[in-house]
């Protein structure tokens, strides 16, 4: 079966980790290519390759500043992925508060026990 493009949309472009460890550093503020390839501890083409594929979802945005083309995010395309996970916070904050209970229930046990011991 095919994989599907990376540059399909947001989804896709930000599957692949050092997309997101760039997305990262630019969510901190404007960026070149070598900064960001100094910052990761990557090649300059290895970024130029991943920025690519991000500008061409439209998760980042590059102007050019003299010889340099400086990067930043756009966090509108990622708008849809907050919306789909938002639909399984509720459920998380249920399973959280569950455990919460349990952890609770617990920690009165073993002060229960440990006031035995003394």
């Amino acid at each position: 079966m095919a994989r599907a493009a990376t540059t399909a949309d947001a989804f896709n472009a930000v599957a692949e980790p050092r997309r997101r460890q760039i997305l990262d550093v630019l969510a901190g503020g404007e960026r070149s290519v070598n900064d960001l390839a100094v910052l990761l501890g990557l090649a300059q083409p290895v970024v130029s390759k991943h920025l690519r594929v991000l500008r061409e979802v439209g998760l980042v945005d590059v102007r050019d500043e003299g010889r340099q083309r400086m990067y930043r995010l756009n966090g509108h395309p990622l708008k849809p992925i907050h919306d789909w996970v938002k639909n399984y916070e509720q459920s998380w904050s249920q399973r959280f508060d569950r455990l919460d209970a349990v952890l609770d229930e617990l920690k009165e046990m073993e002060d229960g026990d440990g006031r035995g011991d003394e």
